[in-house]
Formats: structure tokens, C-alpha cells, sequence
């Protein structure tokens, strides 16, 4: 199977970065729900500006010969009903890409498409400045797998063509351990910047850093529970220096949770902090500060749905 043809779906930050990168090298398709420029802008973090054309689908016109593989790049909660809208009009057998935070939907869709399904966990960081223009915010890399441990070696070609398109990765056999760990990250960090409005260096400070330390309290036996353990040491030490050392390389990053607050969007709060208050719930273990979290940023949701609430 090639991997000339790729169908990005969700024109977000991460997807606009995925296609415009991409774009170099393979035939890419952003699939929407609105109309986009097809000349887009990227901004390195090098501060160059990579202007590149891509093809622009409607979600409900969408392009022929259908892909060689689909990326998912909507937020958690939209994933499954962009996944249900396209699915049928798939061949049996074209790969899935998951790149959503947190883990709600990616179990669910593994099981429910009609082909491989890989999940990827990414540390790149984007931030979209208009509908033609994109902000690579800084490099990172992106972990590839599937979570029943097949496709090794379609996740070894995928990494291969997105390294080769400047976006480092690797295929892994214990992607539900990645996601897991950047799941515990993001639950440490997004719901703080995103309740009062701070970039994620803020957390440093003496009012903030309580807050984290608190959260890392109640994450940790979670994640032991899970049988979840940090990349170095164990315990909450391990923890709290993966999370600290997180803050300080993205210390003037907006976090995604922050972006989607500041644009009325709804927060991907049900897949981080649900399914971690499931775990608890499920050992028997409290987070009330988690929890704490959670209600607040349903609230906040519930807000947004009421009329006139935006969003």
C-alpha cells in the first residue's frame, strides 16, 4: 500500500500543520465544514513563512479516489462524529490516524473502523492565526501505534513520511503508555491555564505551582493504578519532574485548552479529566481537585450551549 494520498480531517492548527507539511511531498486533501483558502500560510518556528497550496473538501462533497490514509484531526469531542460522517464513504481497509488528546475516543474508533487504526501522540506545538495562516509554535515529535500492538509496519512507514516531511516520529508498540503519560501531562496543565487565563510558564509561580502539585498528588496512585509509569523514576517524583520540565520547555505556550477557551470553543475536558476520574472511581481512589476541574469546565460547556452563548 502507497501513502501517496492523504485526507486531512479537521482544519485546526494540528491539521493545517500536518497538511501543510505534508503537502511537500504527498497529494493532501483538508476536509472541512467550511470553505478555506487553498493557499495557506505556515510559520516555521524558525520564523519562515512556507506558503503552499492544498486541496479544500467539504465534509459532504467529498473528493475522488478516496485516500491512502485518513488523519483525524478534530477535537476529542467532535472525533467520532466526523469519523461516522466519512466512514462510509471509504474503501474497507484505508488507515486511520487518531491524533486527538486525551483518551476517550480513540478505543472506541480502534474498534469501530473498517481497516488499521493507529493512534499518534504528538508534542508539536501549533496555534492558527487566521483561516489561511498557521503558526508552527515549536518542533516536537510524535509517537505512531495501534492499541491491540498490529500495524507495526504501516506505523513504521507513516513515521517515515511525516519525519521526511520535517515532522519527526516513531512507530511504538505501547502507544496506550504514550497516551496515557501526555494525558497525565495535559490533566496537570491545560485545566489550570485554561480556568484563569495563563500561559503555561505561569504555572511557576508560588499561587499556580500548589495547584499542580496538587494535581500530581492525585494523579499519581491513578497512573499506578492504571499501571502507568513515568519515562524516569517512579511514583510522583517521576511525575512531577516529567510535568515541571513540560512547563518550563513551553513555559510562553498558550496550551490548546487555553486557545479553545479564548476562541468560545468547546475544551477537550471530557477526554482528559473523564476518563482519569473513571480510573480513580474505579480503584477506589478520591481526586477531588480533578473533579473540581471537571465540573467547572462542564459548566462552562453547558454555558456555551445555552443560546447566545457563542462557541
Amino acid at each position: 500500500m502507497t501513502l501517496t494520498r492523504h485526507w486531512i480531517v479537521g482544519p485546526g492548527a494540528l491539521g493545517r500543520l500536518i497538511a501543510l507539511r505534508l503537502a511537500g511531498t504527498a497529494e493532501v486533501t483538508l476536509i472541512a465544514r467550511r470553505t478555506l483558502p487553498a493557499e495557506q500560510t505556515l510559520i516555521t518556528p524558525e520564523h519562515a513563512a512556507l506558503v503552499r497550496r492544498v486541496d479544500v473538501a467539504h465534509i459532504e462533497a467529498l473528493p475522488s479516489p478516496p485516500p491512502d490514509v485518513m488523519h483525524l484531526t478534530t477535537k476529542a469531542h467532535g472525533a467520532e462524529a466526523a469519523h461516522a460522517a466519512l466512514a462510509g464513504h471509504l474503501p474497507e481497509g484505508v488507515p486511520l490516524v487518531l491524533w486527538q488528546n486525551g483518551f476517550a475516543c480513540q478505543p472506541r474508533l480502534s474498534e469501530r473502523h473498517a481497516g488499521p487504526a493507529l493512534c499518534a501522540s504528538t508534542t508539536e506545538g501549533a496555534h492558527v492565526q487566521d483561516d489561511a495562516r498557521v503558526t508552527h509554535a515549536g518542533h516536537g515529535h510524535t509517537f505512531l501505534g495501534s492499541l491491540d500492538g498490529r500495524h507495526g509496519e504501516l506505523a513504521a512507514r507513516l513515521a517515515e513520511t511525516l519525519a521526511s516531511a520535517g515532522l519527526p516520529a516513531e512507530a511504538v508498540d505501547d502507544i496506550r503508555l504514550r497516551l496515557w503519560r501526555k494525558l497525565a501531562v495535559n490533566a496537570a496543565i491545560n485545566p489550570l491555564v485554561a480556568r484563569f487565563g495563563i500561559r503555561n510558564g505561569e504555572l511557576r509561580d508560588a499561587a499556580f505551582r500548589t495547584r499542580v502539585e496538587a494535581l500530581l498528588a492525585e494523579l499519581a496512585p491513578i497512573l499506578a493504578a492504571e499501571g502507568i509509569a513515568p519515562p524516569d523514576g517512579e511514583g510522583i517524583a517521576g511525575w512531577r519532574r516529567l510535568v515541571w520540565q513540560v512547563i518550563e520547555a513551553t513555559a510562553a505556550n498558550r496550551a490548546s485548552m487555553l486557545q479553545d477557551v479564548q476562541a468560545g470553543r468547546l475544551t477537550e475536558h471530557e477526554a482528559i479529566l473523564a476518563p482519569l476520574l473513571s480510573a480513580a472511581e474505579q480503584h477506589g481512589l478520591a481526586a477531588p481537585d480533578l473533579a473540581d476541574h471537571l465540573t467547572a469546565l462542564r459548566a462552562r460547556a453547558d454555558a456555551l450551549a445555552q443560546p447566545g452563548g457563542g462557541c
